[in-house]
């Protein structure tokens, strides 16, 4: 007897359905190992226990009561979806118990789910593509048709091509060689039925790899191309009008909602830009070259009370210094040789009941410096050559990359002059101290520059993403931009930035971390800068202006690093 109860005891929990029984008396009498799984109760536990102790809210007292089976009953628990077939126990025409047979088939709902999102997925495809009466098709990577519009088979007089190779379908067709390049083709010039017309062909690529095409006529006569080109040649015209007009108008164009970032050092200096904006108290912004200083300008001038009056900026290294006062202040009719007939307006006049924007502060003259602090002291400017004054209204935003202090010191910019800017300062900080702004700041550059260069990037790996936040970044966000830039260009559309698309310098500096042995840490350093350098020179074709600018440090640090390295061009 105990040999027949452990052989059927075996052979119940061998089932893979759950499998549970109960007595007339609701006691649990079979409880398999399936049954202990899917409802997450131990059977020594439910064994003789009265089932609605053990499942609640059970129907199979119902079962006991009307001795009626009741098939394929769809339930859910705990987030499962199962199926239970219920069935009475009958001995001699009397009911002694009732059995409970369960499968999970949880899996199966969710493929069903699937094929219907994939079913309505197609069936949104094909609707869009016939009611804008698309001439459009699909093939797998085998260049077997998958869909085809219901314009594009009227127009070759097929009627069912799904299934059919594309080159026995559409004449001169290059959907094939799209499959073995994988290299989208865009406005390809395409005869059928002697019909020109202008095609697009992009490959399908998943994970690398070439799964299919989707091709699509662009225009369905190439006569229409070059009547869109002369609306689009007009249009042209007419938008530069507009925008020659608008230039005249000088507006910021970043808000605080442009600036990328949520660390805590970002929401600080952020938070503290957003008070200085209320007031009209002059504003020193400082920081490392590439941190964004231009930004914070534009959005501290929109979020005042002057968003709607100019805003105008300067640089003041940018400008020779015999040009900087006309530029800043104006000049009228004949003041000196080559004067423009009228006079011109400075850029505080431009300003006035706005914003004016003093880029690079710390490389103004001396001599500058003394006009500007009696401006700024006053409010009133003369312009060269001129024997009025007139009143301004501006707001003064100057901004550096110099330790303003220490060019006191060194007697290379006014005190007086420090302290009437420095009213308000904002020190942003440099990207290496907010490296948890990276993957955001990182994504967002890709988003912009893919759309600028016109090239679909994915997204960047966890991989590169590593890199790319280990790296110290001394030109900040401009060098941040600058290493997206390359990787895009580097990329296949519509893959993702990896470690192979990023410069040496980024992806070597963990393994000088790992070799850097028993060396003495100042030689480890000497090694990754000058490695930096000879990447970025290298980058920049030796233009050292751009290079410096990418660094963070000025043009001639850069010689002076140059020379120190014995770093030479490579014909």
């Amino acid at each position: 007897m105990e040999f027949i109860e452990k052989t059927l005891r075996s052979i119940i929990d061998s089932f893979t359905e759950a499998i549970i029984g109960i007595n007339k008396d609701r006691e649990i009498i079979v409880f398999n190992k399936k049954a202990e799984e899917l409802l997450e109760i131990e059977a020594k536990k439910a064994f003789k226990k009265h089932i609605v102790d053990v499942i609640s809210n059970t129907k199979m007292l119902r079962v006991i009561k009307t001795g009626k089976e009741e098939i394929n009953q769809k339930i859910t628990f705990k987030g499962k979806e199962l199926k239970v077939n219920r069935f009475p126990i009958k001995v001699d025409g009397e009911i002694e118990g009732a059995i409970s047979i369960v499968k999970d088939i949880t899996a199966i709902e969710e493929m069903r789910e699937k094929i219907n999102e994939d079913k309505d997925y197609i069936d949104i495809i094909n609707t869009l593509m016939n009611t804008f009466n698309e001439w459009a098709v699909v093939v797998d990577e085998k260049g077997m048709i998958t869909m085809m519009s219901d314009a594009y088979k009227e127009f070759i007089g097929v009627e069912n091509p799904e299934g059919k190779n594309v080159t026995e379908i559409i004449p001169n067709t290059r959907m094939h060689i799209v499959l073995k390049t994988g290299e989208m083709e865009i406005g390809e010039v395409q005869e059928i039925k002697e019909n020109k017309m202008i095609a697009m062909r992009v490959p399908i690529k998943k994970k690398g790899k070439i799964v299919g095409a989707v091709g699509k006529v662009m225009f369905k006569d190439i006569s229409n191309f070059y009547t869109l080109s002369r609306k689009i040649n007009n249009l042209e015209k007419e938008i530069q009008y507009y925008k020659d007009a608008l230039g005249k108008e000088r507006v910021a164009k970043y808000s605080f909602k442009s600036l990328v970032g949520n660390s805590k050092k970002m929401n600080t200096v952020k938070n503290l830009a957003k008070k200085a904006a209320k007031t009209d108290s002059n504003i020193l912004i400082s920081g490392e070259s590439g941190t964004g200083k231009e930004l914070f300008a534009h959005a501290i001038h929109n979020a005042s009370k002057r968003k709607l009056a100019p805003f105008i900026k300067i640089n003041c290294a940018a400008i020779p210094p015999d040009l900087l006062e006309s530029e800043l202040f104006g000049y009228e009719e004949g003041a000196f040789t080559g004067a423009k007939k009228g006079g011109k307006k400075g850029k505080f006049e431009l300003a006035n009941g706005g914003t004016i924007l003093l880029d690079e502060i710390g490389d103004m003259p001396m001599s500058m410096q003394v006009k500007l602090l009696r401006v700024i002291q006053e409010k009133e400017i003369e312009r060269i050559g001129g024997n009025t004054l007139k009143n301004i209204d501006v707001r003064i935003i100057a901004s550096t990359n110099k330790n303003l202090e220490k060019s006191i010191t060194k007697g290379e910019f006014r005190q007086d002059l420090y302290y009437r800017l420095n009213v308000m300062k904002i020190t942003i900080p440099p990207l290496k101290e907010r490296k948890e702004d990276i993957p955001h700041l990182a994504n967002s550059l890709r988003v912009k520059v893919a759309d600028r260069l016109g090239i679909y990037a994915e997204g960047i790996t966890k991989e590169a993403m590593e890199y790319l936040v280990s790296y110290n970044w001394p030109g900040n966000v401009r060098e941040l931009e600058n290493v997206i830039e390359r990787a895009i260009n580097l990329l296949d559309s519509g893959l993702s930035i990896d470690i192979e698309h990023l410069p040496s310098r980024l992806t070597n500096v963990k393994v000088k971390k790992i070799k850097r042995g028993s060396r003495y840490l100042k030689e480890v350093i000497e090694d990754v800068e000058r490695e930096v350098i000879v990447d970025c020179l290298e980058e920049c074709e030796w233009n050292k202006n751009k290079a410096s600018r990418i660094l963070g440090i000025s043009r001639a640090g850069l010689y002076n690093k140059i020379n120190q390295y014995g770093l030479k061009e490579e014909n």
